[in-house]
């Protein structure tokens, strides 16, 4: 769960926000107004539309580890593949964010179930990347 204190329309609203998959947040439970510490504005521009969803990467099975992005970047290199035996600590795969490659390895020994992403792939924190039996 993470916690934000969000202000719409100059009310701000302090909210928990829990994170499901590589899915769009959703909203668990929204307290009491915070204090506001700015007065409303006259009027509000109208809201942009939604963008479409993109499409959402299949589940895990049952009993697997999932392991994924800890921050936004771009796939470098994918040193694993389907059906690889791992040891905890082995790389993975590697992450460039902000001009640096970030080694995303294994958390413990198991069996590579699948690779959810590609060479080149740009993903998003909390995207899935890889998962383990």
């Amino acid at each position: 769960m993470k916690r934000f204190n969000i202000t719409v329309n100059g009310k701000a609203y302090d909210v928990q926000v829990e994170e499901v998959g590589g899915a769009a947040p959703v909203v668990a439970s929204v307290a009491a107004p915070a204090p506001a510490a700015a007065p409303a504005p006259a009027a509000a521009p109208a809201a942009a539309p939604a963008p479409a969803a993109a499409p959402a990467a299949p589940a895990p099975a049952a009993g697997t580890e999932t392991v994924s992005a800890p921050m936004p970047g771009t796939i470098v290199n994918v040193v694993v593949s389907a059906g690889q035996s791992v040891k905890s600590g082995d790389v993975l795969l590697v992450l460039e964010a902000m001009k640096m490659e970030n080694e995303i390895m294994a958390p413990r020994d198991g069996v590579v179930a699948g690779v959810h992403v590609n060479k080149g792939d740009s993903v998003d924190s909390g995207t899935l990347l890889v998962s383990l039996q």
